[in-house]
C-alpha cells in the first residue's frame, strides 16, 4: 500500500516532498526577513554617525550587537526548518 505524494526512504518511512519544500519556503521567507532587518540596522547606522559623528565607536558596538541577534535568528529558522 503506498502513500499517494510519498517518496520511499532508505529507512522504509515514507518521505513527504511537498512538506519539505514548504518548510524551506518558509524558511527562506523568514532569513528573507533577518536579512532586510540587517539592512535597516546598517541605514540606521549610517545616519545615526551622520547626525552625530563623536558616538561613533557606540553605535557600531550596538549594531554589531543588534547584527549578532538578527543572524542568531535566521540561524534558529534554517534549523527548525530542517
Amino acid at each position: 500500500s503506498r502513500t499517494m505524494g510519498a517518496m520511499p526512504t532508505s529507512l522504509g518511512a515514507p518521505r513527504y516532498a511537498g512538506v519539505s519544500v514548504l518548510g524551506c519556503a518558509i524558511a527562506m521567507v523568514a532569513v528573507g526577513g533577518c536579512a532586510q532587518g540587517i539592512g535597516q540596522l546598517f541605514a540606521a547606522l549610517v545616519m545615526g554617525i551622520a547626525r552625530n559623528p563623536s558616538m561613533k565607536e557606540d553605535l557600531f558596538t550596538y549594531t554589531l550587537i543588534g547584527m549578532g541577534f538578527l543572524e542568531f535568528l535566521a540561524i534558529v529558522v534554517i534549523l527548525i526548518s530542517f
